[in-house]
C-alpha cells in the first residue's frame, strides 16, 4: 500500500483490497473512507467486500463516491464531516488517492490556510491546482464572473511594483493599469538600517500608499490567493477574480520569524530585535545605547536573503557607536552567518576586514539561528560538521539582532509561476516568466541570481517595462537586465564601502574611482547613502526618472 500522510489524523491511499484491511488496522488506523464508485475499473473490489473486510479487523468503514475529476461542494462538506465524526486517524482512498485529497481540500477551506493545504497536498504528491479558487471560496464552486479587468495588473506595491507602474507610464501614457497590495504603508526599507543607528527618525521611511502611487494607477486594497495563468486571471482572497492582458508579480519576499523556535515571542523584549522591522528598528537603537558591557550577537539566515548586507551593516553601526561611546572593549561581538563568507563579492571583503578587526568582531560562519530563549538571553546555533552531522552550540546574549529566514511569499510558492524552490521563474535578463510569455517577474521574488536590493529593482523596473510593451506591441527590440545590485556597507557613522556589482560578483562602480572607490570606506558613498538616495528613491524611482538607470538593449 502506498499511504501519504496529509495530517497527523488523516491519510490517503490508491485503491486498496479486502486483503490490505488487516495491515491498514496493524498500521494503527482506526476508520477508513472509500471515495471510489463501485464498478469504475474491472480490477476493483466493491464496496461491500471492503466493508466486511474493515469490519472483521474492527476498523469504522464509511462510503463516499465520487466520479473522477467531478468532486462536489456536497462531498466536501460530508467528507469534513465524516473526518470530525471518525475514531483517529483515518485513511481514505479512491483509485488514486486524489479525491481523497481533494475531498480533504475542500474540507478544510476557511480551516487552514490555503497555502498549508496546497503544500500538505503536494507533499503527498497531489496537484490541487485545479481547485484552488474553490478552496479559497471557503469550498464552493466560484461563480465564472471577472470582478475587475485591466490591461496589466502588478502584483505589490513596494519598491519593486511602483517602480514598474511609473516606468510603463512614462512610456505608455494612459496604459490601464493596477496595483494589487493590501498594505496601507509604503515603506523605504533601505532606511531602517540607518534608523537602527539613530542616523534617520522612522517617520522618514513610511509614507502612505496612497500617496506614493502613480496618479491613474488603479489600487485594489487586497490580498492575493492564487493564480490562474491559462485563464489570464489573479484570484483574491474572497474569491474574486481580476483578468489581465500582461502581469507584473513583484510581492516581494516573506520574513519567516516562525522560522526560528521562541522568536516570535521574544520579538521587541529582551534585548532581541531586527532591523528589518519597522517597529524594531528603533529598538535596535535603545539596546545599542543601553548597552555598556556583554555579549552582542548578530545573525545572518542562509541566502537567499533582503540585502546580505544588512545583517552587517546593523553590527558596524553599533560597534561604532561603542568605539565612540568608550565601551568597545567590554562588549563581545560576535557575527553568527550562515554561510561560509564574509560578504559574496570577494572585492570588498579586504575594506570589510579591517572593521572587523578594528572593533574585535569574532566570526563564525556555518552557524544558522535555530532558536531563542529570550528570558534566559540564550541562542541555539545549528553547525554543519565536517562528516556531515550537526553540533548545537548555545550563546548567551545582552543583545540579539536577528535576521530571519527568508523565502518568497506563500502564494507564490504554491503557484504555477514557481520554480522548484518556489521563486518565480522567468529569464534572467528579459525578467518575462519562461512558461507564461505575458507575465513579468522582478524585485525579491524572482528567481534572478541577484542582489535583493531596492538598488536592482530600480534597475529592474526600465526592463520589465519595456519588455511588457514590446508584448503590448507598442515598442520594439529587447532589454535586458544585467544582474546590477547595490549594497552600501556603512561600516561606521559618516564611513559607507559601497558595494556594486552585476552577475557573476562582476563589479559594477557607477562613479569614477577618483571620486568613489567602492572597495575602500568613502565619507562621499556615506553622504549618498543619507542624502541622496531617500530622495532618488521617493522622487526618481518611484516616479518613473529613470536617472542612471536606463535599460540596455539587445539586437
Amino acid at each position: 500500500m502506498d499511504i501519504k500522510a496529509l495530517t497527523a489524523e488523516l491519510s490517503v491511499a490508491p485503491q486498496i483490497a479486502a486483503a490490505d484491511m488487516r495491515a491498514v488496522a496493524e498500521a494503527g488506523f482506526r476508520s477508513v473512507i472509500c471515495n471510489r464508485p463501485d464498478g469504475e475499473g474491472a480490477d476493483q473490489p466493491g464496496y461491500s467486500e471492503l466493508e466486511r473486510a474493515a469490519k472483521e479487523q474492527g476498523l469504522a468503514v464509511r462510503y463516499l463516491p465520487a466520479e473522477s475529476g467531478k468532486v462536489t461542494d456536497a462531498q466536501g462538506q460530508a467528507f469534513g464531516t465524516l473526518l470530525a465524526e471518525l475514531p483517529k486517524p483515518v485513511l481514505a482512498f479512491c483509485r488514486t488517492g486524489m479525491r481523497s485529497t481533494t475531498m480533504w481540500a475542500l474540507s478544510q477551506a476557511g480551516q487552514l490556510p490555503l497555502p498549508q493545504i496546497i503544500e500538505r497536498a503536494a507533499q503527498a504528491g497531489f496537484d490541487l491546482k485545479g481547485v484552488v479558487r474553490r478552496i479559497v471560496n471557503g469550498g464552493k464552486t466560484p461563480v465564472e464572473v471577472a470582478d475587475a479587468s485591466h490591461d496589466v495588473v502588478i502584483i505589490g506595491g513596494g519598491a519593486a511594483g511602483i517602480a514598474v507602474a511609473a516606468s510603463l507610464l512614462a512610456r505608455s501614457p494612459g496604459l490601464d493599469i493596477a496595483i494589487i497590495d493590501p498594505a496601507d504603508i509604503h515603506y523605504y526599507q533601505p532606511g531602517w538600517t540607518m534608523v537602527g543607528a539613530g542616523v534617520f527618525k522612522p517617520a522618514t521611511t513610511a509614507r502612505t500608499m496612497a500617496s506614493v502611487l502613480p496618479r491613474g494607477v488603479h489600487w485594489i486594497k487586497s490580498a492575493v490567493a492564487a493564480f490562474e495563468p491559462e485563464r489570464n486571471a489573479v484570484i483574491l482572497d474572497g474569491c474574486r477574480v481580476v483578468k489581465y492582458q500582461q502581469l507584473v508579480v513583484c510581492p516581494g519576499l516573506k520574513l519567516d520569524w516562525h522560522g526560528i523556535a521562541g522568536l516570535p515571542e521574544t520579538l521587541g523584549r529582551n534585548g532581541v530585535t531586527s532591523n528589518y522591522r519597522f517597529d524594531l528598528a528603533s529598538y535596535t537603537w535603545q539596546l545599542v545605547q543601553q548597552l555598556h558591557r556583554g555579549t552582542a550577537i548578530f545573525t545572518q539566515p542562509p541566502m537567499p536573503i533582503k540585502c546580505a548586507g544588512a545583517p552587517q551593516k546593523a553590527m558596524y553601526l553599533s560597534a561604532d557607536h561603542w568605539r565612540r561611546t568608550g565601551v568597545l572593549k567590554a562588549v563581545d561581538i560576535q557575527f553568527c552567518n550562515a554561510g561560509a563568507v564574509l560578504f559574496g563579492v570577494p572585492d570588498y571583503v579586504p575594506a570589510l576586514m579591517e572593521y572587523v578587526e578594528a572593533y574585535g568582531i569574532g566570526l563564525n560562519f556555518g552557524q544558522t539561528l535555530i532558536s531563542v530563549d529570550g528570558p534566559a538571553k540564550k541562542a541555539v546555533f545549528s553547525q554543519a560538521k565536517a562528516d556531515g552531522t550537526k553540533a548545537l552550540i548555545t550563546r548567551e546574549f545582552d543583545l540579539l539582532h536577528v535576521v530571519p529566514p527568508q523565502k518568497a511569499p506563500d502564494f507564490v510558492r504554491v503557484s504555477p509561476l514557481a520554480d522548484a524552490a518556489g521563486w518565480i521563474d522567468v529569464d534572467m535578463a528579459s525578467l518575462r516568466h519562461k512558461t507564461f510569455a505575458n507575465i513579468f517577474a522582478l524585485g525579491d521574488a524572482a528567481n534572478t541570481p541577484n542582489a535583493k536590493t531596492a538598488a536592482a529593482a530600480r534597475k529592474q523596473a526600465p526592463v520589465v517595462a519595456h519588455n511588457l510593451l514590446v508584448t503590448r506591441g507598442v515598442l520594439q527590440g529587447e532589454a535586458q537586465y544585467d544582474g546590477y545590485g547595490s549594497c552600501p556597507l556603512t561600516v561606521a557613522r559618516g564611513k559607507i564601502v559601497l558595494a556594486e556589482f552585476t552577475y557573476g560578483g562582476k563589479l559594477a562602480p557607477s562613479f569614477p574611482k577618483w571620486l568613489i572607490d567602492g572597495t575602500r570606506p568613502s565619507a562621499l558613498a556615506w553622504y549618498l547613502k543619507e542624502r541622496i538616495l531617500p530622495p532618488l528613491y521617493w522622487d526618481a524611482m518611484l516616479k518613473g526618472r529613470e536617472w542612471m538607470a536606463q535599460p540596455e538593449m539587445v539586437g
